[in-house]
C-alpha cells in the first residue's frame, strides 16, 4: 500500500512544538558573534525632496559603529541610467513613500539603534503627494517627473466595442475596490551577515534562497559566487518574501563595508508599513447576458495600484487578466489594465497575486447579475460553468484549464450545507423581524498555478552507505511541510522509511540552482523533481541489485514494504539500500533533476458561506464555511486541509476586517494592529471541508497546487454572504472590509431610502 494518499502527521511538527523554531533572530551561532545591528532612518512623508541629511549627532551617539547614506554608496552599482523609476538602495534626492528608507544607523546594541535613528536630522522639502490610484493615472502629481506619467504600463484595447452588450438582456455594471492589504506574516522581515574574505554570508527570512542571492549580488555588483544564502525556518510569507528588498541588500552591503557581522530585525510597525503590500485594485466592470440567466459579454477595466515603485505591478496585472473569465463559458471577455504609481508602499506578491482579484469582482458581479434577473445565484452559475467535456478548455484570454468539475463542486457544497435549509431559515427570520439576519454567499472559482512553469524546479536525492536518504530541493517551505512531503515521495519510491529521509532547503551552497516557493508551485514542480530523482535511482539500483542477486535486471524488484531488492517471487534473499550504496562505490547513488513540466495547472473549487449580521450594530460573525479546493489527488491531507485553514482564514480577513489605508497626504494609518485588524481564531468557525479529487494530466502525480485557493475561494463568498444578508432592505452591495460601521452606514442608507420612497 502506497503511503501517498494517507494521513500522515508532519514530522516537522514535534521540533517546532517542543524546541521551537530557529527564525533568523534567533541565530546564535560563532559567525554572528558580536554582530552590530542595523536600524533604519525611513521617511515620514510620502513625497519630499531630500535637501540635507545631518549624520553628526548620530555619529557620536553611544554604541554607534557607523552611519550610511546613499552618497556612501559609492561601491554598488548606480540605478540604470535608461530607467527612470529604478528603486534605489537608500533614497537620494526624493522620497516616494511613508517608510521608504533614507539612511541606516549601525549601533553595538539594538536599543542604541532605536535612540540614535532619532538624531539623524533629515531636511525634507514636502512635494504634493497622490494616493488615489484614479488621480495618480491623471498625471497632474507626477512621482518620477523624468517618466513624464504615473502609468506604468496599459494593456488592451484603446475603446471597447459596446456591440456584445447591445445584444444582451440584462447588463449590470458597477466599480469594485480590491482594498490593499498587509501580508503581516508572524515573523516580521530579519536578515544577518557576515564577511569571510571576499564572500559574504546571508542569512535572511525568504522564500528563495536562490533569487535572494541574485538580488543581492546584483545589488552589491558581485559575482553570485561571492554570495551564499542561508533560509532558517521561516514564518511565514505569502509572497511577500519572494526574493528580499533593499532592506536586507543592504545589511549585505553593510557587513562588506564594516568587515564585521551585521543583522536587522524590523518592527511590526516597519512590517506594516514598509513591506510590500498586497491586491489594491480599481475594477470597473460590466456583466451582460439573458434573463434566463445565460452570460454573453464581461468588460473588466482595471488598475493596478503598484505603490511608489512598480516592482511587480505589471506581473499582478497581467494574472488578474488571464484568469478574467473565471470558471465560465463567456463568449465575449474584454479586458484593459494600467499599473499606475501612487506615493504609497510599493504592492507585490500576497497570496493568490492577481487570481483572487479576478475572482472576487467576478463572483461579485455574478451574484449582482442573479439579482437583477430574479434567479439564485446558485443556478446562475450552474448554466454558466464550463461543462466537464470541454476539457482542455481554452477561455478567451488564452490559457488552457486542464481539467474541471465545476458544477459537481457547487453541488457537492450546497448538499453538505444544506442550502435549502438555509434559505428557509434567512426568510423565517426575515419575516419574523429578527434583528440578526441570516446571510448566504457562494463563490466558485478556478485559479492557475505554477503560472512560471518553464523555470521548473531543482532536485537531488543521494542514498547514503546506511540506507538513509537525503533529498536536496530547490523548493522552500515556510511552513508548508515539505520535509513531510518529499519524505513520502521518497518513501513510496524507495521503500527508504520517511525517518530515514532528511530534506535540505534554503542553502545556495548546497543546493546552488533552484526556484523556490510561491504561486503554489511547490509539490507539482518541486516535489515531480523529487520523485525523477526517486525513479532515476530506482534504475540504478536494479541494475546493482542484479548484479549481487546474479540475476536479470527484468526479474528484480523492490519491495517497498521494507526497503529491498529480491528477485520476483524469491522473497527470502534481499539486498538492502544500505549494501547498494555501499558497492555503488565513490560515484553512489545519486540523481539529479530540473523538471520542468509542460504548462500550469487550474486548481478548482466552490465555496459557500454562512454569515449573521446585526441589523442594529452592522457586526457580522461568521457562523459557517463550506469549500470544496480540489487541486487534483491530496498527496497528505492534513497538509492539504493545514493550507485550505490558513488560505481561508486569510480570504475571511479580506472581506470583513483587513485594510491598509492612507490618508489623503499618504499617511498610513493603520501601522499598528491596534489599526490593522488582523484576524485571529477567534473571529473564525470550524471550516467544513469537503473532498473532490480531479487530476491533471500535467505531471505523473496528478497534482495541482493547493496553497492559495482557499484565499480566493474564501474572499467574495463572504463578501456575497453579507449583502445578501442585506439584500432584502435594498443593499446592492458593500466594499471590502465589512466592517460594522460600513454595514451599519449601508442598512440605514437603505432605510433612508425606504422612508423617502413611501413619503
Amino acid at each position: 500500500m502506497s503511503v501517498l494518499g494517507t494521513r500522515v502527521v508532519r514530522i516537522e511538527d514535534p521540533r517546532l512544538l517542543t524546541r521551537g523554531a530557529t527564525y533568523t533572530d534567533d541565530l546564535r551561532i560563532p559567525e554572528l558573534a558580536g554582530a552590530a545591528f542595523v536600524t533604519y532612518v525611513r521617511s515620514p512623508l510620502a513625497h519630499a525632496r531630500i535637501t540635507g541629511i545631518d549624520v553628526s549627532a548620530a555619529a557620536e551617539a553611544p554604541g554607534v559603529v557607523a552611519v550610511y547614506t546613499a552618497n556612501d554608496l559609492d561601491d554598488v552599482p548606480p540605478p540604470p541610467a535608461d530607467n527612470p523609476l529604478a528603486e534605489p538602495l537608500l533614497a537620494r534626492d526624493v522620497v516616494r513613500y511613508v517608510g521608504e528608507p533614507v539612511a541606516m544607523v549601525i549601533t553595538e546594541t539594538r536599543a542604541q539603534g532605536e535612540d540614535a535613528v532619532e538624531l539623524v536630522a533629515v531636511d525634507y522639502e514636502p512635494l504634493d503627494a497622490v494616493v488615489d490610484v484614479e488621480e495618480a493615472a491623471k498625471d497632474e502629481k507626477l512621482i518620477f517627473p523624468a517618466a513624464g506619467s504615473n502609468v506604468v504600463s496599459t494593456n488592451g484595447p484603446e475603446e471597447f466595442d459596446d456591440a456584445p452588450f447591445a445584444e444582451c438582456e440584462v447588463v449590470v455594471e458597477h466599480t469594485f475596490r480590491n482594498q490593499r492589504v498587509a501580508p503581516a506574516p508572524m515573523e516580521v522581515r530579519s536578515a544577518a551577515a557576515a564577511v569571510t574574505g571576499d564572500r559574504v554570508t546571508v542569512w535572511s527570512s525568504n522564500q528563495n534562497a536562490q533569487t535572494t542571492r541574485a538580488i543581492i549580488a546584483g545589488g552589491l555588483g558581485v559575482e553570485p559566487d561571492k554570495v551564499r544564502v542561508i533560509t532558517p525556518d521561516v514564518g511565514g510569507g505569502f509572497g511577500a518574501k519572494i526574493g528580499v528588498d533593499r532592506d536586507t541588500v543592504l545589511v549585505a552591503w553593510a557587513a562588506r563595508r564594516l568587515g564585521r557581522a551585521v543583522r536587522w530585525t524590523e518592527t511590526r510597525t516597519e512590517s506594516l508599513t514598509s513591506m510590500q503590500h498586497g491586491r489594491a485594485q480599481l475594477h470597473k466592470v460590466k456583466l451582460g447576458g439573458t434573463r434566463d440567466g445565460r452570460l454573453l459579454a464581461y468588460r473588466i477595466d482595471f488598475m493596478q495600484d503598484a505603490g511608489a515603485y512598480p516592482r511587480v505591478g505589471p506581473l499582478l496585472a497581467t494574472f488578474t487578466s488571464l484568469m478574467a473569465p473565471a470558471v465560465y463559458q463567456i463568449p465575449t471577455v474584454q479586458v484593459r489594465s494600467r499599473v499606475v504609481l501612487t506615493n504609497t508602499a510599493p504592492v507585490g506578491a500576497y497570496r493568490g497575486a492577481g487570481r483572487p482579484e479576478a475572482t472576487a469582482t467576478m463572483e461579485r458581479l455574478v451574484d449582482m447579475f442573479a439579482d437583477e434577473i430574479g434567479m439564485d445565484p446558485a443556478e446562475v452559475r450552474r448554466r454558466n460553468f464550463i461543462p466537464p467535456d470541454r476539457f482542455p478548455y481554452t477561455t478567451t484570454t488564452g490559457m488552457q484549464y486542464d481539467s474541471g468539475e465545476y458544477a459537481k463542486a457547487l453541488d457537492k457544497v450546497l448538499e453538505a450545507a444544506g442550502y435549502a435549509d438555509l434559505r428557509a431559515e434567512q426568510e423565517r427570520r426575515r419575516a419574523a423581524g429578527d434583528p440578526m439576519l441570516l446571510g448566504i454567499g457562494i463563490a466558485s472559482y478556478v485559479e492557475v498555478t505554477a503560472l512560471d512553469h518553464a523555470g521548473g524546479e531543482t532536485g537531488r536525492v543521494v542514498v547514503g552507505p546506511d540506507g538513509s536518504a537525503t533529498v536536496y530541493t530547490g523548493s522552500h517551505s515556510q511552513g508548508q511541510g515539505h520535509a513531510t512531503s518529499w519524505a513520502m515521495i521518497v518513501q513510496d519510491q524507495l521503500g527508504i522509511p520517511m525517518d530515514k529521509v532528511t530534506v535540505v532547503h534554503g542553502d545556495t551552497d548546497q543546493i546552488p540552482v533552484g526556484v523556490g516557493t510561491y504561486a503554489s508551485r511547490s509539490l507539482q514542480i518541486g516535489g515531480m523533481a523529487v520523485h525523477e530523482c526517486a525513479v532515476k535511482i530506482k534504475d540504478q539500483a536494479r541494475e546493482l541489485a542484479a548484479r549481487e542477486l546474479e540475476a536479470d535486471p527484468a526479474d528484480v524488484v523492490l519491495d517497498t514494504s521494507i526497503g529491498a531488492w529480491h528477485v520476483q517471487g524469491v522473497p527470502g534473499t534481499t539486498v538492502t539500500w544500505a549494501r547498494l550504496a555501499e558497492i555503488a562505490g565513490e560515484q553512489g547513488l545519486t540523481a539529479d533533476v530540473h523538471f520542468k513540466p509542460s504548462r500550469p495547472t487550474f486548481p478548482f473549487g466552490t465555496h459557500l458561506a454562512v454569515v449573521e449580521v446585526d441589523s442594529e450594530t452592522g457586526r457580522v460573525r461568521l457562523v459557517r464555511h463550506v469549500s470544496v479546493d480540489d487541486a487534483g489527488p491530496l498527496l497528505n491531507p492534513i497538509i492539504a486541509e493545514g493550507q485550505r485553514h490558513g488560505g481561508i482564514a486569510q480570504g475571511v480577513a479580506q472581506a470583513l476586517y483587513e485594510e491598509m489605508a492612507y490618508d489623503a497626504e499618504g499617511n498610513p494609518v493603520t501601522a499598528t494592529f491596534a489599526d490593522y485588524s488582523i484576524i485571529s481564531a477567534a473571529e473564525l468557525p470550524s471550516f467544513e471541508l469537503l473532498t473532490m479529487e480531479t487530476p491533471t494530466d500535467v505531471n505523473a502525480l496528478g497534482v495541482k497546487g493547493i496553497g492559495e485557493a482557499g484565499t480566493i475561494g474564501a474572499t467574495p463568498a463572504v463578501q456575497n454572504a453579507v449583502v445578501d444578508a442585506l439584500s432584502h432592505l435594498g443593499v446592492r452591495h458593500i466594499e471590502m472590509p465589512a466592517t460594522p460601521e460600513r454595514v451599519w452606514n449601508a442598512i440605514n442608507e437603505a432605510r433612508g431610502s425606504e422612508k423617502r420612497a413611501a413619503q
